[in-house]
């Protein structure tokens, strides 16, 4: 997903100060008992495994209610006899079904707790059902708040959606609603009103034509799916579709608008999708979801990476809502939200992260992916301006990575100072077939899972030769960018970064003006740098692919 930050030019200055001294003046802020509830994996959530969903929801739009069941399928990891899935307090459980019979439950929050009458063995496959119903929470600004929206189309015909990133997928249907553990595949049965259609991740099974007035789509998830992606869509689409010819096969693209959008959305979907699969098919290899194809569906709401049902809604302009948000003009040329919500099959939903407080892996690396299509497509000083420009967006506000296991997300410079960042790693490996090497083995070793900062670090300290853990350290997890300081001493030019982080080394490129780039690896001490011509006024850093401060004694 992408957030709207307010765009501010910092002074150069700020990024000196310390975050120690920096955060005296914060209030400590709290998580309550709720929090952890949510966000931390107990015994009572990691002793079973989920495999499977049945999601089967009515949705009642004039009442603005839903009702139905789940059936969750689990393997168990641990010998237990209960566990936690989660549902907002809002919604009634109205029962839980075990063997034919009802279990007994408590709810605290938004957890519900159940408890069975033996205990459940350890590599045992085992099934409930849980049957709810209620008014959900309705989303006021979606898709930054989470919940339903209810609207109408221009035509005042129902246009139903559902957006709950963040705030947990427990706010519309029962499920373990934890990053961690992606359910290895799923049937979403969707009943509407007759007339209107529902579109959902995967493949159309069925449509059946009830008997109470509401037909019902059955939606099949083939590929493991996180559940803030699940997603119903209702309204009176229309359909249309094309192939793409991919890495892996033919990929079937499936688009679902409103009739008044349908030439408007040909074109549209037809200049941008195939230009972007085939950049990032180049970049990060295979599209991660052949077998539920690529979806993307007309929203009330601006737009989710919702997993091979991509939600839209930037009314079929180039742009963010029609603005470039790098400033450099390049933003113009192609549809935003189709390109970043897309770039997430990638970095999102095939590499998910398995705790809140790391969602820098799929909006850093996403956005990134942004400057990638520009290059791809226009060439890489395109690519490198247009990255480069987003800067202006930059808040240096908080730490990118928040506090874990309270279900957390830290600063929005997750985004745009997480893509420069990934751009400066490129920069010091100095290599762009090794670069492209990393972003595709990435999506390849981590096919399918959900992963760690330490994992995603890891892996490109390996792949690269180069330690960039302190650098990794330094922009997600202190809110100030390091500094580099010049200072001559006895026509001896020496240099250091200023960095929170202990033992911080970050190899820098620097020149004298006129001269060519070299590469210099710097820590915190002052170190002798080879510039025998250098002075005050002609020293030039790299600040173009570098995000840093300098300082010049």
């Amino acid at each position: 997903m992408f957030h709207k930050k307010l765009i501010l030019l910092l002074p150069a200055f700020f990024c000196c100060f310390s975050s120690a001294s920096a955060q005296l003046l914060q209030p400590k802020e709290t998580f309550t008992r709720a929090d952890t509830l949510r966000g931390m994996l107990t015994p009572l959530r990691t002793c079973y495994d989920i495999n499977y969903y049945h999601l089967n929801v009515k949705v009642n739009i004039d009442q603005k209610f839903i009702s139905g069941s789940n059936e969750f399928r689990f393997t168990a990891t641990q010998d237990f006899k209960k566990l936690q899935f989660d549902l907002f307090a809002n919604l009634k459980v109205e029962k839980v079904i075990f063997h034919g019979k009802t279990l007994p439950f408590t709810r605290e929050f938004n957890a519900v707790f159940i408890t069975f009458p033996n205990t459940i063995k350890r590599g045992i496959k085992e099934a409930f059902t849980v049957y709810y119903s209620g008014n959900p929470i309705v989303a006021k600004h979606a898709p930054w708040d989470g919940g339903f929206v209810f609207t109408k189309d221009s035509e005042g015909k129902p246009w139903v959606a559902t957006a709950c990133e963040g705030l947990g997928a427990s706010v519309w249907w029962p499920n373990k609603d934890h990053l961690s553990d992606e359910v290895d595949s799923m049937l979403i049965s969707i009943s509407v009103p007759k007339g209107l259609k529902d579109v959902s991740n995967g493949r159309l099974r069925k449509v059946t034509e009830l008997n109470d007035g509401y037909t019902r789509f059955d939606w099949v998830v083939k590929n493991p799916i996180n559940n803030y992606n699940v997603e119903a869509n209702i309204g009176n689409y229309v359909h249309f579709d094309d192939v793409f010819n991919g890495e892996k096969g033919k990929l079937t693209l499936d688009y679902w608008v409103l009739p008044v959008n349908l030439d408007k959305a040909k074109k549209q979907f037809g200049d941008n999708v195939k230009p972007m699969l085939t950049a990032f098919e180049h970049w990060f290899g295979p599209y991660p979801f052949y077998e539920d194809g690529y979806k993307l569906i007309e929203t009330p709401h601006l737009g989710m990476e919702h997993q091979s049902g991509v939600a839209y809604g930037n009314h079929y302009q180039n742009g963010y809502l029609g603005r470039d948000l790098s400033g450099t003009g390049w933003g113009l040329k192609w549809d935003f939200i189709v390109v970043h919500e897309s770039g997430h099959e990638w970095f999102g939903n095939n590499i998910t992260m398995k705790d809140e407080a790391d969602m820098w892996i799929h909006e850093s690396f996403t956005n990134y992916s942004e400057s990638l299509y520009v290059e791809q497509q226009y060439g890489k000083q395109a690519g490198q301006e247009y990255v480069h420009g987003t800067r202006r967006a930059i808040q240096n506000d908080e730490p990118i990575i928040a506090p874990y296991n309270v279900n957390k997300e830290g600063s929005g410079d997750m985004y745009y100072k997480g893509g420069n960042m990934l751009n400066m790693v490129r920069t010091i490996i100095n290599n762009d077939a090794k670069w492209r090497g990393i972003l595709r083995g990435l999506n390849q070793t981590f096919y399918h899972q959900t992963v760690t900062t330490a994992a995603i670090v890891g892996y490109i300290n390996q792949q690269s030769g180069l330690n960039f853990t302190s650098i990794f350290d330094q922009y997600l997890r202190y809110k100030n960018i390091p500094t580099l300081e010049f200072q001559f001493q006895d026509k001896q030019l020496l240099a250091r970064w200023i960095a929170d982080v202990n033992g911080f080394t970050m190899p820098v490129r620097i020149r004298t003006k006129g001269g060519e780039y070299q590469f210099f690896n710097l820590s915190t001490s002052f170190t002798p740098i080879n510039l025998p011509s250098a002075t005050k006024e002609n020293i030039e850093t790299d600040t173009f692919n570098y995000y840093i401060g300098v300082l010049i004694d």
